[in-house]
């Protein structure tokens, strides 16, 4: 897996038994304008097509997640102020979270998106103020975790909420399956 997030090393135990994680260090700027879903995609396949050469063999996995609210791509705050903008603009609205993956492989890349859409509360200042000050915030896009203590934020998820977290589990999972079967059609899952 060509991912540092300890959030999808978590959720692909539930499709892998065992797997290694190579960090890639490629460039994640965009070009300017670019829609959300092409977005994650560009940036997983990036990141799996970095690590592909060191492990040509393996069937490498990248993934990318963005949130995106009134058409602004939201990624990983910078600090504290550009988290705190962050919140105040999801705040008590719906906003869309795009997850790119990518399965890149000696023969190709396989490449898709996901997207769930989350409404959240309203929240205070004090909220926002209190959410800044657990650190939680300042490593996800969109500077919340549903996994932690942003939940108490989100009113509803309409979709995969493990997309979410950063890996659409289900949508892997069908995609490994028909990957499997294609490249090794003689042992058939």
């Amino acid at each position: 897996m060509a991912s540092q997030s300890p959030r999808r090393q978590e959720l692909l135990k539930f499709l892998l038994d065992s797997f290694t994680i190579r960090v890639s260090d490629v460039e994640e700027t965009l070009p300017q304008g670019i829609a959300p879903d092409r977005a994650v995609e560009l940036l997983a396949q990036r990141k799996a097509q970095a690590v592909l050469p060191d492990c040509p063999q393996a069937l490498v996995i990248g993934a990318d997640t963005v949130v995106a609210v009134d058409g602004l791509i939201l990624g990983k705050p910078q600090d504290a102020a550009d988290a705190a903008a962050m919140l105040r603009r999801l705040s008590g609205k719906r906003h869309q979270v795009y997850t790119g993956v990518a399965l890149c492989h000696e023969q190709g890349c396989e490449v898709f998106s996901c997207c769930t859409e989350v409404e959240f509360a309203a929240l205070s200042e004090q909220e926002i103020a209190w959410y800044l000050a657990t650190g939680e915030p300042f490593d996800k896009a969109g500077s919340y975790g549903i996994q932690g203590y942003g939940a108490r934020f989100v009113r509803a998820v309409y979709g995969d909420y493990f997309n979410v977290m950063g890996l659409p589990i289900q949508s892997i999972y069908q995609k490994l399956g028909s990957l499997y079967n294609n490249l090794y059609p003689e042992r058939r899952i």
